[in-house]
């Protein structure tokens, strides 16, 4: 029996359903939380690990995984490149996509502060942002896309994410993909290596699409991807492949 390590909550409203139906498929299970250190030879005993969070326990856990030969969703390099926010703008931008200006030189209208990593909390008043990033939102939406690999195919779902309640308008719905913006996405997804991303994409008031965030971590809140992140996850192990 193949076992599967999960890093992150076992009440994770997406991973808990994923790990059931690899349970279902006869994968042995297990999770462990994020805040714990993971010992390597915990990781080494392991047939896959999949990491659910941005956290340094869990990219140790993704570099013993890697060191080990145990096969990881995502891996160390992706999950350590998309946590910093200027390496993830500078890969969007590499493949394609438009991205907001970032600055250094301190304060300026129109630039909202930066945080290096996924993991920092923002800039207090006590201190300045190490940088300033473009404020180019035109619309209280991001068009959030997520791409998972399952081993034979790319899967993409869109979904339109309110960024402020407006009367009883729904926080989340489906939207058609754009095919351009897919593309950007899937070469992405190819260009780290991985087998999940999560990349947020918002409107400017030139009507063109800015690429904000991407993630190596998607929530995949809404998307409903439960069974493409299983197949996604099984395929990485002997029985899966």
């Amino acid at each position: 029996m193949d076992t599967i390590g999960f890093v992150g909550e076992p009440d994770h409203a997406v991973f808990w359903p994923v790990a059931e139906r690899l349970s279902a498929r006869g994968f042995d299970v297990t999770f462990h939380r994020p805040t714990d250190p993971i010992r390597g030879d915990e990781v080494a005993d392991l047939d896959a690990l999949v990491n659910g969070v941005v956290h340094p326990e869990a990219l140790a856990a993704l570099r013993h995984a890697d060191r080990a030969g145990v096969p990881t969703w995502n891996g160390f390099a992706a999950t350590t490149a998309l946590a910093s926010r200027l390496v993830t703008l500078d890969a969007l931008a590499t493949v394609g996509c438009r991205v907001p200006d970032v600055r250094f030189d301190g304060p300026a209208e129109g630039y909202d502060p930066g945080s290096r990593f996924a993991w920092d909390g923002g800039p207090t008043l006590d201190r300045s942002a190490p940088f300033y990033v473009e404020r180019v939102r035109s619309e209280p939406v991001d068009h959030r896309y997520y791409a998972v690999d399952d081993g034979r195919e790319t899967h993409m779902r869109a979904l339109q994410i309110r960024t402020a309640v407006a009367d009883d308008d729904p926080l989340v719905t489906d939207t058609d993909v754009n095919v351009r913006l897919a593309a950007r996405v899937r070469e992405l997804l190819d260009g780290l290596s991985a087998r999940a991303v999560g990349v947020d994409f918002t409107r400017a008031d030139d009507g063109e699409f800015y690429a904000v965030r991407a993630t190596p971590v998607p929530s995949f809140a809404g998307a409903n991807m439960h069974r493409r992140v299983a197949d996604s996850v099984a395929s990485l192990t002997t029985i899966g492949a």
